[in-house]
Order: structure tokens, then sequence, then C-alpha cells
């Protein structure tokens, strides 16, 4: 395993783009995505080439320590910078927390290093984002890309932690036919639902509105547990019986918020709600939300109401910014124990 892209001065940068991805971002999703990419790819075809690149340098030569243990042989690098990871690869993934970091690696790194190629190297670079972000910067970001003589498409995707671990992510793309025809055979190696949504775009709006659902689902799912274990109600029963009536839905059955509530399965809760989908990143989302309703006139009053608990639960327990969402349960809880009061 070589440890930075210097190598990439000697051989020179023409010869080995055509058979390298580069995968930007090792976040707890972005891990799990570029280790089922690169281990299919390596699979496959194992003269293909692979570069990481994350902002923390310790977290690439991690998963290049680890990737190279599983996959002797494989021929894997670590980018110190966006751009030299789009010097070094024809196809570039990137999975970042949102806006600002898309904003940096590609108007700041991607694009300039893209105008600067030459035309044909320019023309055969491919580009998916599968960040979570707000729609106009995503548009914007896909017109420098094409200005810049190459294509793009944003892919967020739907599954969480345990679907990208699996490889049974839904990618939600938005971009042109062709770029969606291009994007598909690679997203199909980290998901198993690929769905063109419409132009660029198109992929967040979808994202924002199943997230939209999802935070206000994954509250109200904490207060109904919380409240049926407050009337005396046993939580494997009481998810049992919201599980298999019309309550039920993704939060209840497989991301269940109280300890036990599943005993056949192993939600975040069970683990002091590690490794899941970060409270952080939710509060983020529901703000993409309030945002994009805002902008277009389109009333999100539980939205709202959702992204306000959210602030209040980071702002009040701030260790539970980086746990799972659920953990929602655990603030509502400690709010009831402590005759404390919700904002409105």
């Amino acid at each position: 395993m070589k440890a930075s892209l210097r190598w990439m001065n000697v051989i020179g940068p023409s010869s080995m783009r055509s058979r390298s991805t580069s995968f930007i971002g090792l976040g707890r999703m972005g891990h799990e995505m570029a280790y089922n990419l690169f281990s299919k790819q390596f699979a496959h075809a194992n003269e293909n080439r692979f570069v990481v690149c994350d902002a923390i340098p310790e977290s690439a030569q991690r998963f290049c320590s680890n990737f190279v243990k599983q996959y002797p042989g494989a021929n894997i690098n670590i980018a110190n910078t966006p751009e030299e990871a789009t010097r070094a690869s024809q196809t570039i993934i990137t999975m970042l927390p949102s806006s600002p970091q898309i904003l940096s690696v590609y108007h700041d790194g991607i694009i300039p290093t893209l105008r600067k190629l030459p035309a044909d190297q320019a023309e055969n670079t491919f580009c998916i984002d599968s960040t979570t972000l707000d729609v106009d910067v995503a548009r914007s970001v896909a017109k420098g890309v094409a200005e810049a003589r190459s294509q793009m498409v944003d892919a967020p995707v739907s599954g969480g932690v345990t679907g990208a671990k699996a490889a049974t992510l839904a990618f939600l793309v938005g971009g042109t036919v062709a770029g969606f025809k291009q994007a598909q055979p690679i997203l199909a190696l980290m998901g198993q639902r690929i769905i063109h949504c419409g132009p660029s775009g198109a992929g967040l709006a979808a994202k924002i509105c199943n997230n939209l659902i999802l935070g206000v689902q994954q509250m109200v799912v904490g207060e109904a547990m919380l409240l049926g274990t407050k009337l005396g109600l046993d939580p494997a029963v009481l998810s049992s019986v919201i599980s298999s009536s019309t309550g039920n839905c993704w939060s209840i059955s497989v991301n269940n918020p109280v300890p036990h509530a599943l005993p056949e399965k192993s939600p975040p809760c069970e683990r002091e709600y590690e490794g899941g989908f970060a409270t952080a990143l939710m509060l983020k989302d529901m703000g993409l939300a309030s945002n994009v309703a805002a902008l277009a006139g389109c009333p999100v009053p539980l939205g709202q109401a959702a992204e306000t608990l959210y602030a209040q639960m980071v702002e009040e327990q701030p260790e539970l910014a980086q746990k799972d969402f659920s953990s929602v349960y655990k603030f509502l809880k400690q709010v009831m124990e402590e005759g404390k009061t919700i904002k409105a």
C-alpha cells in the first residue's frame, strides 16, 4: 500500500486514470460505501486502482490498512487533497457532511483541477455526489462541473449505515438520462435500488422529502414508546403491536429507540445509540427541508416542530449530537423525569 499519490508524478496520471476510482469522504456512510465499491471492483477486475481522500488523514490511512488486510494485492492509494484525487481518477465519488464541505471540495478543488486537465481527460471524468445538501448548491456544483467539460449526478442515499454496510442502499439520482445510465452500474455495487428522480437536484429533492418524514416519524415513535412504557406496557409487546398495526414504520420495526424492544434485532439503542444516523445530521436535514419549503412557499408545520425539538435536544444534551437520532427517546425520557418543558 502506498501512503500518498506522489508516485503519480513519476508514472504519469494519463496512463492510470481510466481504471482508477476516487472516493472522497470516509465518514460512517462513506467508509462502508467505499469498502463495498472497491471490494467488488477488485473482485471483478483486480487491475483497478483505488484512491481515497478524507479531511482526517488517519481515516484514510485506517481505511487503506483494513482494505489491504482483507484484499492483499489491492492497488489502493491515499490522496492528500481533492485535487490529487481528481488528477488520479476518471470516476470521483463524494460523500460529505453537507453543503459547506461540498462547496469547498468542488469549487476549491475538483472543478479548478478539471479545468486544467486535457480536454479528453476532463470529458471522460464522471462525478457522483451522495451528500445530502441544499438543492441549489447541488445544482450550482453540477453546473460548474459541466462547464469544466465533465459530467455529474447527485445520488443521495436512503438506508443509513446499516444499508451502507449491507450494500442495500437506495440511490435517488438527479441528472441527465445519460448520467444516470453511467452511474447505475457503479451505484449497484453499493446499493439495491437506483432510481432516476429527474434532472440535476431531483435526487436531493426526493431525499429531503424522505428525511422530512423520517425525522418526524422517529420522534413520534419515541413519544409513543415513552408513553406506552409510562402506562406500564412492555416495550417488546408494544413494539409488536405497533409493528403489526397501522402505526408500523421503519422507526418502530427497525430503528426502535428502546433497548430490548426488538429481541431479534440490534438497533443503535442496543449500543448506547452508537453506529447509526447522527442526530446532528438529522437536524441538518430537517433544516434543509425547512429552507427549501420556505422558498417553495410550502407549509411544513410538523417538520418545523421536529426541527425545533432536535435543536433543543442537541443544545441541552450535546453528547447526543453524534448519537443515532433515535436517541430522541432518551432525551424525551430525561425531559419527563426532570420535569422540563419542550420548546414550542
